[in-house]
């Protein structure tokens, strides 16, 4: 049992160590001073029938003799500043205890200090204790030792050691065992959370807001002209150095337009712009939308267009190569229309210029644009605050060690700063502008190449500035030990789909996005209105991306960016598409019949769980030629590039991400021979059940139909 001095009992009471000392002697107590120990039982103090406050019940004598000395389990430190007299003296007061007291007997973990144990309705001593109770404080609440704990624990079946955890579940019984009745407090439920970028959050007084440029992101389709727009811009050439013509890395770089500065990020396509948004990084402000005036729009056109939409960032679309002959500005802007963009020049509220990026022609007018629209959006930002802004761009550089492309989004960074950035730490040694000149700071929306990080920053990672460079490795090394200890956990897509039912079913106005790759333009606009007529009072579905041909890895990235599921009609997804799906749990369902995939996002929207038929992925092989043999009629060569090809399992052909047959694998061979299967790395011939249009470059995938019940 825990045991407390008199005179300690009497101070937490508030009473005189002589009345405490002869309430201890009326119970037959063997205690003569107010140094004696006495064992605690309750908290409960009774003079003549009236209440007197709180003061310590004790065991009779003869039930726990008590020691003149103190006792091991509760060390009192000698107090040398005065000596104890042989009699209490109310007057004296009693010497502080410095160092730590005993514990409080009968007191769960956690519980209030100097809580009582609740007093039972028939005698019967209750406690109060934290689940996850080792057996070592559970003996020390009770008043045993922890060997008779442990041994009770080992005739219940359960064989936990001194410093173990007791399970919730044997809580009660071994509680009933020593003579208590339990009240198990369960813990608040904690929320694994998949671990994300590192986001600095800030807020600023409206007053210390000022106006800041804009941040311009440019997407387009492939030769349309991006990177000779920036090229022209900025007068300088960019393009020719680059491989191919084709932008090799992300850059941003910002110019000046009557006095404005604007800045620009120059992306290689929108995959950038959304891997950077899938980590949280919104640094963009407008998104240029370049579109060739010879070649229309094309279909990653139409990507970057709902890029920029799930983005919900402002567009401007730029109508490029007006310098050609065969340019037709009207057809280009028809062709957005039926995309759901529609131009100011045709009644809509999106703004489109006219520009050649060969002869610069309307290039001004593009700028004098971004500057209105930027007006529009009322952008500002506080300079003076400690700087935060968003990597661009990291890279390990042969004599500049680990730099990064920044964009400052608030505050001013300066030379000298302590920085860190997710689990990168440093110092601002010097800042590089788009000319490679050297600057001492970087004032909001400005883009500057820093070098001094210990390490090469996570692109998409927000930075902040800290006080010094202590505080930025201790902070960067924190971040470090979160991402050791989550980096193994990634959400399945069965536990992404259970998040995303649980917020349709509990969330006022809830919103379904999904992403729907179709066969032909036919099968894509009845999905796309069929869509539209599905809704309930409180949920929606939002069709973020649409678009004809098969499920790839881009797909996969604006699904995660925007937390969408993908649908596949007569559609397949990639190796690169499965492989990024996989790695990040997103959802990828593909249907061959209209109505079911239909049914399928009404079942979603509602809150129901997956169909009764789930299908299982078996393997894949490639068609690496095609022969025809006397028994089997046209036989495929194939080389076998994931999991395992299994004969008369069902089979699909893929041409071009298209399904164009759906049925059974009719004969396997491996050389002569006949066989049940084939794992990947090796060679086969594959036969298909009733089909014999089989080309060179298709895809054999095979799978299984598995039956589950429906929730």
């Amino acid at each position: 049992m825990a045991k407390q001095r008199v005179y300690e009992v009497a101070r937490e009471l508030g009473l005189e160590s002589k009345d405490v000392l002869a309430r201890a002697q009326e119970l037959g107590i063997a205690v003569k001073t107010a140094e004696d120990a006495i064992a605690l039982v309750r908290l409960s103090y009774e003079d003549d029938g009236a209440s007197a406050g709180t003061a310590a019940e004790v065991e009779p004598a003869a039930e726990e003799p008590v020691a003149e000395a103190p006792v091991a389990e509760a060390p009192v430190p000698e107090v040398a500043e005065e000596p104890v007299a042989e009699e209490p003296v109310a007057e004296e007061p009693v010497p502080e205890v410095t160092e730590e007291p005993a514990p409080a007997p009968e007191q769960a973990p956690g519980a209030e200090p100097g809580a009582p144990i609740d007093e039972p309705a028939a005698g019967e001593r209750i406690l109060t204790v934290d689940a996850g109770i080792t057996a070592h404080d559970f003996a020390r609440l009770v008043g045993v030792r922890t060997g008779d704990i442990v041994k009770q624990l080992l005739a219940m079946g359960e064989m936990v050691p001194g410093g173990g955890t007791i399970p919730i579940d044997a809580i009660e019984p071994l509680s009933k065992a020593f003579g208590y009745a339990v009240l198990v407090e369960e813990p608040e439920p904690v929320v694994e959370e998949e671990l994300g970028p590192h986001i600095v959050e800030y807020e600023d007084d409206p007053s210390t807001l000022l106006p800041r440029p804009p941040v311009v992101t440019v997407m387009g389709h492939v030769d349309h002209g991006k990177t000779k727009l920036l090229d022209t811009i900025r007068k300088t050439n960019v393009a020719e150095g680059e491989a191919g013509g084709i932008t090799q890395h992300i850059g941003a770089y910002q110019v000046a337009q009557n006095g404005q500065r604007i800045t620009f990020v120059d992306t290689p396509g929108h995959e950038a712009f959304t891997a950077l948004r899938a980590r949280g990084a919104n640094v963009t402000d407008i998104a240029i939308i370049v579109v060739a005036a010879d070649d229309g729009v094309m279909p990653q056109t139409i990507e970057a267009i709902d890029h920029a939409r799930a983005a919900g960032v402002p567009m401007i679309i730029a109508i490029n190569k007006m310098d050609l002959e065969t340019a037709d500005p009207f057809t280009v802007r028809g062709a957005l229309t039926q995309q759901g963009v529609v131009v100011e020049d045709l009644g809509g509220d999106v703004v489109s210029a006219e520009v050649s990026a060969l002869t610069g022609r309307g290039v001004d007018d593009l700028l004098d644009m971004i500057t209105l629209v930027a007006e529009v959006e009322e952008l500002k930002a506080n300079p003076k605050a400690p700087a935060v802004g968003t990597v661009v761009e990291s890279q390990l550089e042969v004599g500049r060690g680990p730099v990064a492309t920044v964009i400052v989004q608030r505050g001013t960074l300066k030379r000298g700063d302590a920085i860190v950035a997710g689990a990168t730490a440093g110092r601002v040694r010097a800042m590089f502008d788009e000319n490679a000149n050297r600057v001492r700071e970087a004032a909001p929306s400005t883009p500057v190449l820093v070098m001094g990080w210990d390490d090469v920053p996570t692109a998409g990672d927000m930075f902040e500035v800290v006080a010094n460079e202590r505080i930025a490795r201790k902070q960067a090394r924190a971040r470090a030990e979160e991402v050791r200890s989550q980096e193994l956990f990634v959400p399945t897509a069965s536990e992404r789909l259970a998040q995303l039912l649980e917020s349709l079913r509990t969330e006022d106005q809830a919103e379904l996005r999904i992403i729907v790759k179709a066969d032909a333009h036919g099968s894509l606009e009845a999905i796309r209105d069929a869509v539209a007529k599905i809704g309930r009072e409180d949920a929606q579905v939002r069709l973020i991306h649409g678009a004809v041909g098969g499920i790839t890895a881009n797909d996969v990235m604006l699904a995660e960016a925007s937390e969408a599921i993908i649908y596949g009609f007569n559609t397949r997804p990639d190796s690169g598409a499965r492989s990024a799906a996989k790695d990040q749990g997103i959802d990828i369902r593909t249907f061959n019949v209209i109505y079911e995939l239909l049914d399928d996002v009404e079942g979603l929207l509602v809150g129901e769980l997956a169909p009764e038929e789930v299908e299982s992925f078996l393997g894949v092989a490639d068609v690496r030629a095609t022969f025809r043999a006397p028994r089997f009629g046209l036989v495929a060569g194939c080389y076998v590039t994931e999991g395992e090809i299994q004969r008369n399992a069902r089979a699909r052909l893929v041409r071009d991400g298209v399904v164009v047959y759906d049925g059974r694998i009719a004969s396997l061979r491996r050389f002569k021979d006949d066989v049940q299967s084939v794992q990947s790395g090796f060679e086969c011939g594959i036969g298909l059940e009733n089909f014999r249009d089989i080309k060179e470059g298709d895809t054999i995938e095979s799978y299984e139909i598995r039956q589950v019940a429906r929730t």
